[in-house]
């Protein structure tokens, strides 16, 4: 058994520390991506799916939508699901910043890191920041997601 873990393996709100990382697998944004976040959100704006469309416009490629970008930082890709099985009630809130272009073919390295908890009665608020890099390890996306987990039975 490791530190902070029960004998279950679940971690509760008790168990986490401030800087607790998680490292959510890379995900080239390729065009099958590109076509699927258009399938799933209904958005056929030309920017985001008509080369010719963003290079008059000055991009030097398809541009990847924000909320593309932004679910690459969904934890469930991580270790962060498995670790809260027992004790994850759920994601209460998201928020984030688009901070630079993501184009076709980049390469999106997110991260998740506690940067606040929040105790209450028999749950806690575990607060994470979010972040994403490109291939360049260039900031693209900074923002957070808050969870509610339960507090261990004593």
């Amino acid at each position: 058994m490791t530190k902070n873990q029960n004998k279950n393996n679940s971690k509760y709100f008790e168990d986490f520390s401030i800087g607790d990382t998680y490292l959510i697998p890379s995900r080239t944004q390729t065009s099958g991506i590109f076509s699927m976040f258009q399938a799933a959100s209904g958005d056929n704006d030309p920017i985001h799916y008509d080369i010719e469309f963003c290079k008059k416009r000055g991009h030097p490629e398809m541009l990847a939508h924000g909320l593309q970008v932004f679910i690459q930082t969904a934890a469930g890709a991580g270790s962060f699901p498995s670790e809260v099985r027992d004790s994850l009630i759920g994601l209460i809130e998201v928020s984030g910043k688009m901070l630079k272009p993501v184009y076709r073919e980049d390469t999106l390295y997110p991260k998740l890191m506690v940067s606040k908890l929040t105790s209450q009665n028999t749950t806690g608020i575990l607060e994470m920041k979010a972040i994403v890099n490109n291939q360049k390890n260039i900031l693209v996306f900074e923002g957070s997601h808050k969870y509610l987990i339960k507090k261990k039975i004593i």
